[in-house]
């Protein structure tokens, strides 16, 4: 004992053996280190978390699957429509209001034709659409179960909706065309019940009523211009038949669903439809105006222009699927409040961007805004979760 000490000084370390520090711990396959058993306890309770989180999730899915069914729908509608037509929007904006080079038709350097951007729209909607239905249908036009001129209505509607859009831009200020924008939703209930007979309950009207107020708050709140204020006559009128054919467009596609089924019209179908009689009509506007050879002047002394064309004709091509498949799954009037809360989101992210602050009122409108749609959101479920409670009555 004494050497066993007097080694232990000298060398300036213990020599105690560390298995008497540390007994081995003995299991039937042999011994087992203490990392080891650390890294199976870690693993056993990540493991049995896991399971809890996901039988925690999955008990929630199966409480009500069609609910969460129809929000993962509902959701990958609003993101692709959001990410769509904010870029399509701001691109719409950039052709229509920029001061161009001047050429020698289009001395003030303004892009000259609404109507070429349309039919740059539907040129590409066009050919997306045939080699998606060819791809899916085996044909482009023979599988179709509704006959192409029963999509013409909505053909001249949408056209004529996006020309005055467009058109409007240049004589309208923004507050006159945030009200307008705004006011989408109850102009398309009315139109449904023109067109198919549908009648709103009264609470609905009253919804559409708060979220037209709230958006409008917001976006006049939230946002300032220092482009030209002033209002002309004819801006109004196109800002009315903007709203109006947009009603129609929206209320018609419907109505093709439910007239020949919405399995046996997809999406795809719906786009080659509309975009084929939407084509057209706008290259025979465009031949009968004498525009082709003023815009390919104007494009030639303005490549960049070109290149915006370009992007605007992509991103409304993915924002008409996302359409079709939203007023197929969801109706009308969802989709028209998407559209509606639209440029909310749009000047959200541009006082993120640009640093602008919001001010009360702004937050009071979206306040107004979302508490409907939570409230819509809410009925949604519990209307879902009491149809699955009620008992089948016993067969006979």
């Amino acid at each position: 004992m004494n050497d066993k000490t007097s080694e232990s000084s000298q060398g300036g370390t213990s020599s105690t053996d560390p298995s008497q520090m540390k007994p081995l711990l003995m299991e039937q396959g042999g011994p087992l280190q203490d990392d080891d058993i650390d890294e199976e306890g870690l693993k056993s309770s990540s493991s049995s978390g896991n399971t809890a989180n996901a039988s925690y999730l999955e008990s929630i899915f199966l409480d009500n699957p069609e609910f969460y069914t129809q929000a993962l729908k509902f959701l990958f509608c609003f993101c692709g429509l959001q990410a769509s037509y904010l870029t399509w929007g701001y691109m719409q904006e950039l052709i229509m209001t920029t001061k161009f080079i001047p050429t020698e038709h289009v001395p003030s350097g303004k892009f000259p034709s609404a109507a070429f951007c349309v039919f740059s729209n539907r040129f590409l909607a066009v050919i997306v659409a045939m080699i998606a239905v060819k791809i899916r249908h085996g044909a482009v036009f023979s599988n179709n179960a509704a006959p192409l001129l029963s999509f013409t209505p909505c053909a001249l509607s949408n056209t004529m909706s996006s020309w005055s859009q467009y058109a409007s831009l240049k004589y309208v200020s923004f507050p006159v065309q945030t009200i307008f924008k705004s006011s989408k939703v109850i102009p398309v209930m009315v139109m449904g019940l023109l067109l198919k007979g549908t009648k709103y309950p009264f609470s609905q009207y009253m919804e559409a009523t708060l979220i037209t107020i709230g958006v409008a708050v917001f976006s006049l709140a939230s946002k300032s211009t220092d482009k030209d204020t002033t209002t002309e006559l004819i801006g109004l009128v196109f800002l009315i038949a903007y709203v109006s054919f947009d009603s129609f467009t929206s209320q018609w596609q419907d109505k093709i669903y439910q007239t020949y089924g919405k399995a046996n019209v997809d999406p795809y179908q719906m786009m080659l439809g509309v975009n084929t009689s939407a084509i057209i009509i706008t290259t025979a506007g465009l031949i009968l105006s004498g525009d082709f050879p003023i815009v390919i002047e104007f494009l030639k002394a303005n490549p960049s222009v070109f290149q915006y064309n370009v992007i605007t004709a992509i991103t409304s091509a993915s924002g008409q699927l996302c359409i079709y498949y939203t007023i197929k799954e969801f109706g009308p009037i969802v989709f028209t409040i998407i559209m509606t809360t639209r440029q909310m989101i749009s000047i959200c992210i541009s006082s993120v961007i640009f640093g602008h602050a919001m001010n009360v009122y702004s937050l009071f409108g979206a306040v107004i805004v979302f508490g409907v749609l939570f409230y819509q959101i809410k009925n949604k479920y519990t209307s879902s979760t009491k149809k699955r409670k009620v008992p089948k009555s016993p067969s006979r």
